[in-house]
This record gives C-alpha cells, sequence and structure tokens, in this order.
C-alpha cells in the first residue's frame, strides 16, 4: 500500500488549523478549507504494506473503514475510487474526517516507531473533494419494500440507520425534538468543528434520496411543550410502523453536587453549548438566547473533547480568563508501559481550545488534581467563585486511590462555571412507556450486533444503548441496526 519505501522517506505532516488569531474571532471551522492535493499524495505514500492492517479493525477503526486501500489510491490520484471505497463502509466521513479522534491512528502499525500515518486529514480531503467535484448525488432506491421503520433520534446513528434502511428500499421516518436535523452533531458539537452546513448537507441528501424527518417532535413526551414542540406517542409509533429503533443518545449529563450548585452561572456544558448554537444559527447571535462568557471568569470543569469546545467557545464570546479543572494527573508524554500499541495512546495532548486560550492567556488553562468541594456565593445568589483542594493519586493493590492534600484548598473566581463531566445514559421517558429493559449502567438493554430489546419489533442503538462514545461507533451501530431491523 502506498509507496513500498514511503514510510522510510517521508515523515508525517497533519494539514495545518486556521491562524489562531483568526480563527478565534469567528465560528468558522478551524480547518483550512482547501487541501494541498500534492502534500496528501506523499501522506497517502507513507502506508506502508503492513500486512495485518490493524487500522481498519479491532482496537483501530469501528466502522472497519479500507484505510489502506483508499491511502493507495490518493497516493496513485485515484481520488473517485478512494471515495467509493470509502463510502462503502462510513456513512458520514464528512463528519468522521472532521470530529473523530483517529482510533486508526492509534493503531497504525507505522506508529509502533514512527508517527502514523496521517489518515484522519486523508479521509476528510476524500470526501470533500467528492463533494466539490460533483461525485456525490443523491441515490434513491429503485424499488420500495412496502415496509416502515421509525426512528427517535437524529444523531450519527439515527441517520446511518436511517441511510441504510432507505437503501434497502424501506420508508424511514425519523423523529427530532430538537427544531434542526443532527442530534449531537448540529447542537452538541460547535460550527468550529463541525461546520452546520456540512451536517445540513448530508441531511439535505437523505431528504432527496427518500428519508423524511419530524422536527420539534418529542417521542414519548407529555404535559407542556416548548413552544412549537409537539409530544408524539410511543405506542402509536410502534403500532404504526413495523420497526421502531431508538437511538436518542446519552443525553442525561453528570452532576456535580456541591453546595452551591443552584447557583446562577453554573451550567451542564451542554446547555451552554447547545443555546450558543441555536443562537447563532437562528440570528448570529442576535436574539441573546445563549449563555455569554463575555467579559467574564469561566471555569470549566472536565476535560474531554465537550470541554475544549466550553473554552473554544467561551474565546469566542470574549471571555476575561479561562481555567479547566481536571480530577486526574496530566497523561505522559508517551505511551506507558501499561498503555502498549495498538492500544488508544493516552498521552497529553494539547486540542484546539488549549492552544487557542494559551495564545490569549500566556498558559495552557488545564489545571490538573483538582476536585471541586463548593460553588461560591456572591451574595445574590450569583456563583463567584469556585473552592477546590489538590488531590494526589496512588496505587494501592493495583487500584488507583485518591486523597485531598491537606492545606492545598483555595478559591478561584469565577462568574461562569460549565460542567464537562461526561453524561450517566439516555432518558427514560421516552421508552418507559413500552416497557423495555435497562443495563446496569441505566442504558436500553441490546446486545451489541443484534440490538434488539426485550420489546419485540423495537431495537436501540448508538450512544443510549452502548454509553457515551463518538460519532463513529454511532455510525457503527446505526449500520449494524439497520442491518438487523432489514433481517427481521
Amino acid at each position: 500500500m502506498g509507496k513500498a519505501t514511503g514510510f522510510k522517506e517521508y515523515k508525517r505532516k497533519t494539514e495545518s488549523y486556521r491562524e489562531i488569531s483568526l480563527r478565534v474571532k469567528d465560528y468558522g471551522e478551524i480547518f483550512t478549507g482547501t487541501h494541498d492535493i500534492e502534500h496528501l499524495k506523499i501522506q497517502g505514500a507513507r502506508c506502508m504494506d503492513c500486512g495485518v492492517p490493524f487500522c481498519q479493525s479491532g482496537t483501530g477503526c469501528p466502522v472497519d473503514n479500507l484505510i489502506p486501500e483508499w491511502n493507495h489510491l490518493v497516493y496513485t490520484e485515484q481520488w473517485e475510487t478512494a471515495l467509493n471505497r470509502l463510502h462503502k463502509t462510513n456513512n458520514f466521513p464528512e463528519f468522521t474526517g472532521r470530529v473523530c479522534p483517529a482510533p486508526c491512528e492509534g493503531s497504525c502499525v507505522l506508529g509502533i516507531t514512527n508517527p502514523a500515518v496521517t489518515i484522519k486529514n486523508i479521509e476528510n480531503a476524500i470526501v470533500d473533494k467528492g463533494f466539490a467535484e460533483g461525485w456525490i448525488s443523491a441515490k434513491p432506491p429503485e424499488h420500495r419494500s412496502g415496509k416502515k421503520v421509525a426512528i427517535v433520534g437524529s444523531g450519527p446513528a439515527g441517520l446511518a440507520a436511517a441511510a441504510q434502511l432507505n437503501k434497502a428500499g424501506h420508508s424511514v421516518t425519523v423523529y427530532e425534538r430538537a427544531d434542526r436535523i443532527g442530534g449531537l452533531m448540529m447542537y452538541g458539537i460547535p460550527n468550529m468543528k463541525l461546520g452546520k452546513d456540512v451536517v445540513q448537507r448530508r441531511v439535505d441528501l437523505l431528504k432527496e434520496e427518500g428519508v423524511s424527518f419530524v422536527t420539534n417532535a418529542d417521542v414519548g413526551g407529555s404535559g407542556d411543550m416548548p413552544e412549537g414542540r409537539t409530544a408524539v406517542d410511543v405506542k402509536a409509533l410502534h403500532k404504526e410502523n413495523d420497526a421502531l429503533l431508538f437511538t436518542t443518545g446519552a443525553t442525561k449529563a453528570r452532576n456535580l453536587e456541591a453546595p452551591g450548585r443552584e447557583l446562577k452561572g453554573v451550567h451542564f456544558a451542554m446547555e451552554f453549548l447547545t443555546a450558543n448554537t441555536k443562537s447563532l444559527l437562528d440570528s448570529e447571535h442576535n436574539d441573546g438566547n445563549y449563555i455569554s462568557a463575555k467579559d467574564k471568569n469561566v471555569i470549566v470543569i472536565g476535560g474531554g473533547d465537550t470541554g475544549t469546545d466550553c473554552i473554544g467557545t467561551s474565546l469566542r464570546h470574549g471571555c476575561k480568563s479561562m481555567v479547566n479543572f481536571e480530577l486526574l494527573p496530566q497523561s505522559p508524554e508517551e505511551r506507558a508501559e501499561d498503555n502498549p500499541w495498538p492500544l488508544w495512546p493516552l498521552i497529553h495532548r494539547v486540542d484546539y481550545g488549549h492552544e487557542e486560550s494559551t495564545e490569549r492567556f500566556g498558559r495552557d488553562p488545564r489545571e490538573y488534581q483538582i476536585l471541586t468541594k463548593e460553588f461560591v456565593d456572591d451574595g445574590n445568589g450569583n456563583v463567584a467563585g469556585v473552592k477546590i483542594v489538590e488531590v494526589q493519586w496512588t496505587k494501592v493493590d493495583g487500584r488507583w486511590n485518591m486523597e485531598e492534600v491537606a492545606g492545598t484548598e483555595k478559591v478561584w473566581e469565577a462568574d461562569l462555571v460549565l460542567l464537562s463531566m461526561g453524561f450517566l445514559g439516555p432518558e427514560h421517558y421516552v421508552s418507559d412507556v413500552v416497557n423495555i429493559d435497562y443495563d446496569a449502567r441505566s442504558n436500553y438493554q441490546a446486545e451489541h450486533d443484534n440490538y434488539t430489546t426485550n420489546v419485540d419489533g423495537v431495537f436501540a442503538a448508538g450512544d443510549c444503548r452502548r454509553g457515551q462514545s463518538l460519532v463513529v461507533w454511532g455510525i457503527n451501530e446505526g449500520r449494524g441496526a439497520a442491518r438487523e431491523i432489514d433481517r427481521s
């Protein structure tokens, strides 16, 4: 694959982001929007004939992308064929090419001794070129089966399942409680990482192919609805369709039960990110219907992609200061002995938000081994600070133990606190009505590669089944669930 000696001749070089000083002034994608074809050809040449391509299976790509094949096709300048190979396994490479953390690169065989192939960059370039050249167009099925499927949730799992089932000729309707289709990709991931025009472009293609979408549809909802939203009866959907698929995501955020949690100015990360994107799309923020970080001392509690997105969004608002608390120690610069290849490398990473905060304030925003003890009241019910203590981690009998370090208590000033500590599972009001079972973590009980619940004709896939995960795993599960529904 690639050039036989390419991995020895060429060094890894990723495509650069837009200049920090420019990108923090807007909500455009951090990517440059252009691809250097000759550069990508050279990077594709680094793909070695490794024999067993760990990148595309096992610990690598969850959708089993045919990575060595399209690396070679890019190297030999067969871009349209590369796109066809990419679409064989991945319905939405323009999403994964932008937001996936690239487990494929973590398990790249070249990565044992050298920096991995720039797989993610090449994937994104292939699909971007496909749209630019007009190679990607709607392909409605030639025949309809007469079967009807209802999908609840329009995130990556729901959209992938809809695409596959529609391709098989079934009539698919996707229900979404928000006012726009896309789920996590529309409102959970900010524009800087995934432009909403990119999401809408793919949704429009699915519509042309025959998928029906219903927005503002709160399946399982009851009582007073927000303006414009309508409750949809779950039992009716189950009865009126040949199959019902839940792809509702893991939307129940992990809370921080510390004194002062009720203070104004303490919000879940998704409250902050969702309101920001909706206001941006609705009115370019002119309606004021978002949580502003402008001129505020911001503290983000918790890391990961969501924490980074909170940092990047706050900087674009014009925050006064930025601090990011992490409970765990800083990861090592290189793989630890208990984290060998081809496992995902648990190493220190600097994401776009960290770079931007460092540029703005002169330091990385992250503070490690910090435990939040209390949110401080300004006397008027507003948050004024966060009381913390440093912690120490030690390994006892093979298990990590956390202890507070005496004398390290401190109060950090804060006007806005964003909680980014992950998710506990799906909301159950949508599923309780049909009496499906839950697993020990409160997820919908259904086996991977089977996706059937205890209720006949009801399936579950994505984060609501497996727990909080990646967009690429959502696509994997949506495709798998579609296969099982088609077989049933």
